[in-house]
């Protein structure tokens, strides 16, 4: 099995799959996210950190505020640059952006909380937000109380982000305050090949020997042809329930 550094930085092997097999985020999560700097006149500037190819930076876009991305795989920011126009994109982690001190209003991580070093992130989250700026956290997590789901999850293994959840949610240290949580549920209607693309960009599947890899690439297509149902218009698919769990801390006010 691959280190955890190996996993968190295969991606960019997969980002068309990522981009075709991941789910955006729920506009109005985002705009929760956002919310404590909202009340402010002037644009709001935000860093979306492990951006990957952009899932979450257009829902910031599409929020009304000023965007830069940033992630440590160039090919992941290069499908960013494709998909997301007029982003500036930059290679960094969340415990080091090349960003100036107290230079945004909001971090946003898509995705990508549970890859860092909680406290060494935290730390440099509170170097590059303002005071009384945002840390936003935020997940799309499979609703494992349906039978497919948890089929699926049989199959492909449970995720990081996934055990992270299930085992109470994320760490962050000073100088962000508490996390407050919400949650959103809502259902994905997909295809046979999207839901393919959605394993493949999985990092356990990325990082498995190919013997691995087709075995479970083949185990889901069977499971998918066995609870597919056809649409009005003739396609083939299946009803994927999700929840967004989101979390949002504040910097802490200077004195």
């Amino acid at each position: 099995m691959a280190s955890r550094d190996e996993m968190s930085r295969s991606f960019g092997a997969a980002a068309s799959a990522y981009e075709s097999g991941r789910p955006d985020y729920p506009r109005e999560a985002v705009e929760w996210l956002l919310a404590p700097v909202r009340a402010e006149a002037r644009a709001l500037r935000v860093a979306d950190v492990g951006a990957g190819t952009g899932k979450l930076t257009r829902t910031i876009v599409e929020a009304g505020a000023d965007v830069v991305a940033i992630d440590p795989d160039p090919d992941m920011l290069a499908a960013l640059r494709d998909n997301v126009h007029g982003v500036p994109t930059f290679v960094g982690t969340a415990e080091r952006m090349p960003l100036p001190d107290a230079s945004v209003d909001a971090l946003l991580l898509g995705q990508a909380w549970h890859w860092v070093d909680p406290l060494a992130a935290a730390a440099e989250c509170g170097r590059v937000l303002r005071s009384g700026g945002v840390l936003g956290l935020i997940w799309n997590v499979r609703d494992e109380s349906d039978a497919f789901v948890s089929g699926l999850t049989a199959i492909m293994h449970a995720s990081s982000a996934e055990r992270m959840i299930a085992e109470g949610g994320p760490v962050v240290g000073e100088p962000i305050g508490d996390l407050e949580k919400r949650v959103w549920s809502w259902t994905r209607t997909i295809g046979r090949d999207a839901l393919l693309d959605m394993v493949a960009s999985r990092s356990y599947v990325i990082t498995a020997p190919a013997d691995e890899r087709e075995r479970i690439l083949r185990d889901v297509g069977e499971l998918f042809d066995g609870a597919c149902r056809m649409t009005d218009s003739g396609g083939v698919v299946v009803d994927l329930p999700y929840r967004t769990e989101a979390f949002r801390g504040i910097r802490r006010i200077d004195r």
